[in-house]
């Protein structure tokens, strides 16, 4: 067999509230990690580069969200509670109990979601440019997309990709997903300090220096989840911070090898005695 041959994913879809939900299973091994993608992008997009690594000794399960990659689109909104309630049916689907989540932007709402409010499904939590309320943004990426129209993404890779994959190719159905994603989570609250504070997951939260994510909020959510700390006195914390340099939002995961160290790094290591108390 060639090694291209070996390295295919097993791919399928699973019946999950009226998707036809794409998925992708690499590598073998330990706790699956689940990977969660930003809005408009897909596995290949978000974590195409990340795989080969992050799925070397462990398994890998990723999924396409409702209307992006191969997923298909239903008449139902973008929230961060419908899909959160698709991936709890994706993993019941494979009959998976537990998983490490990394979640980018959407996707890294989801994960919060699914740490909040399904704790015995999350092992351990990597949550990338994401804020876990609203006035944790700079402010200017929410307008910016609910402006976006398709001639506006005309030539890119987004569009050459979702014209490609989508179970619905045509550029009605994605400008249909440009305006459920200007209206992603509209009016919702984001979660409290008491929720963040009580996840049961050690978290790991990584975020660009010059994100939409504001740093003072990376901070508090790590000081929530336990961090901030004297490590020298008091011991290293369960829940870390990484600020990837030069790094804007988009570009949030483009630097291949510094976010596979952090990330397997921080999923290799167990976790500190104590860490249940924190």
């Amino acid at each position: 067999m060639s090694e291209e041959a070996a390295a295919a994913p097993e791919t399928g879809y699973a019946p999950v509230n009226g998707l036809q939900m794409y998925y992708e299973l690499h590598g073998a091994g330990g706790t699956p990690l689940l990977l969660l993608h930003g809005g408009l992008f897909d596995i290949e997009q978000q974590f195409g580069a990340l795989l080969p690594g992050l799925s070397e000794g462990r398994r890998v399960i990723a999924t396409d969200f409702q209307g992006h990659g191969r997923t298909n689109d239903i008449d139902r909104p973008l929230n961060t509670r419908d899909l959160a309630a698709d991936v709890v049916g994706l993993l019941e689907h494979l009959e998976v109990r537990k998983v490490d989540v990394f979640g980018f932007s959407v996707g890294g709402a989801v994960a919060l979601q699914l740490a909040v409010n399904h704790p015995e499904l999350v092992r351990k939590l990597i949550v990338s440019s994401v804020s876990f309320r609203p006035d944790g943004d700079r402010g200017g990426n929410a307008e910016a997309v609910a402006a976006m129209t398709v001639d506006m993404i005309a030539g890119t890779p987004m569009e050459q990709r979702y014209l490609a994959v989508s179970p619905h190719p045509d550029l009605e159905h994605l400008q249909g997903l440009l305006d459920k994603l200007g209206g992603y989570d509209a009016g919702a609250g984001g979660w409290s300090d008491e929720e963040i504070r009580g996840i049961a997951a050690p978290t790991l939260i990584t975020v660009g220096d010059c994100d939409m994510v504001k740093l003072e909020h990376v901070v508090r959510f790590l000081q929530l989840r336990g961090g901030d700390v004297n490590g020298d006195f008091d011991g290293v914390p369960a829940s870390q911070l990484a600020v990837f340099p030069g790094t804007t939002h988009f570009f949030g995961l483009s630097r291949t090898g510094l976010v596979q160290d952090v990330v397997t790094t921080f999923l290799d290591a167990p976790p500190p005695a104590g860490w249940q108390d924190q």
